[in-house]
């Protein structure tokens, strides 16, 4: 080949759930494996009047590049947010990114030096190792049970630098920390001087009871805080912002100039245009309502059909169970078993750093309906019963 590639490029590597959305594409197939929330939540008809509003009153302003920090109006609601949750947020500690993906990429980029530790959950979310990994980091994997992160476990971490959570209905788990652990996780944290990267794309999707306050509330000087509109709005938007420390933000601001000057100033102004005077307290619960069906028909087929040796915990929010296999069961060595059947997942192996549990799959119960889950869980089941 002609041209030589960085040594960055060969850390990167293919999503396997983006792989594995390709083979469901296949006429049949039903898909538990993406992590796409329902196309029948987005809000079309707010987003096509939002639309002809801005066209209609800045349409100069809105098609033109804008600032890197983002949009003034939307920045300023999104600090009303936080700080409402109790976080110390003032809308020049707000950027706009194009996804939360984005992010993570630019927490990295300002961070992380060849060699330096991130510390994990185990498991934890396949798009953040992604975009950290070109940035050569030695990922530390930090054990946890079904409350998160083992405070005591952090001190695996020291040195590191920073601490990356997801303690609202985690990416693959499912798993929502609880208030003491948060203070725990946070607190150890704090002492052990290692920041924390709080990840929360999925904190107002909770059915019963919402969610803990966020760990950036306990100590904001040490947390960046991420967030998104992909879940309560539409993903393709592709806009989420950071809430960071101030003498950070400058960095970021800098990173985010580098790779894209601006998320994009239309979509910007549709979404503010849209949530401004309310619209998510009456959108957000028809969502959460939509999702909670959908988890209670999921829990019921997994009660129903899968053999014994499997286990799960029922989630309380956001759109995964996560399901442990009969020891000696590779769920990845299964899926093209599953696939012939005519369902999909995502092999658990993924999102483990190291020491990868082969045993284990997500389930996404989202995006289908709960007919198609209970047929798509009796596929999945007779799967195992076959490689058990």
């Amino acid at each position: 080949m002609t041209f030589q590639m960085a040594r960055r490029a060969e850390r990167m590597n293919p999503s396997i759930i983006r792989e594995i959305l390709k083979v469901t594409e296949r006429p049949g197939i039903i898909s538990l494996a993406g992590g796409l929330p329902s196309p029948d939540s987005f809000p079309v008809e707010a987003m096509r009047a939002a639309s002809e509003r801005v066209l209609r009153d800045a349409p100069r302003e809105a098609l033109q590049y804008a600032a890197s920090e983002g949009f003034a109006p939307l920045r300023e609601w999104v600090a009303a947010q936080l700080a409402a949750q109790g976080l110390k947020a003032d809308a020049s500690q707000v950027l706009i990114t194009t996804g939360s993906q984005q992010g993570l990429d630019l927490v990295g980029k300002v961070l992380i030096d060849p060699g330096s530790g991130v510390a994990v959950e185990r498991p934890t979310y396949l798009g953040a190792l992604q975009a950290f990994a070109p940035y050569e980091p030695e990922i530390v994997s930090v054990e946890c049970d079904d409350d998160g992160p083992i405070p005591q476990a952090l001190e695996a971490a020291r040195g590191s630098r920073f601490l990356y959570l997801l303690p609202n209905f985690q990416n693959p788990s499912g798993r929502c920390m609880s208030a003491a652990r948060r203070a725990q996780v946070s607190d150890a944290a704090r002492a052990l001087g290692l920041p924390i990267v709080e990840d929360n794309p999925y904190g107002d999707l909770w059915f019963d009871t919402e969610p803990p306050a966020p760990l950036a509330a306990r100590w904001p000087e040490g947390t960046v805080y991420l967030g998104s509109f992909s879940k309560v709005l539409a993903p393709g938007l592709r806009l989420g912002y950071v809430l960071a420390p101030p003498e950070l933000f400058p960095k970021l601001l800098q990173a985010k100039q580098a790779a894209d000057l601006h998320s994009p100033g239309f979509n910007q102004r549709v979404v503010h245009e849209v949530i401004r005077d309310g619209f998510l307290r009456e959108h957000v619960p028809t969502i959460r309502a939509r999702y909670k069906a959908q988890r209670d028909a999921m829990r019921a087929a997994l009660e129903k059909h899968m053999p014994a040796g499997c286990h799960w915990n029922v989630p309380v929010g956001g759109m995964f169970f996560w399901v442990e296999l009969p020891e000696g069961v590779d769920a990845t060595a299964m899926l093209p078993k599953a696939v012939e059947r005519g369902m999909a997942y995502v092999p658990g192996a993924a999102f483990f750093a190291d020491h990868a549990k082969a045993n284990t799959l997500r389930l996404s119960f989202v995006t289908v309906s709960p007919a198609q889950i209970e047929q798509g869980i009796a596929m999945l089941a007779q799967a195992i019963k076959e490689a058990a």
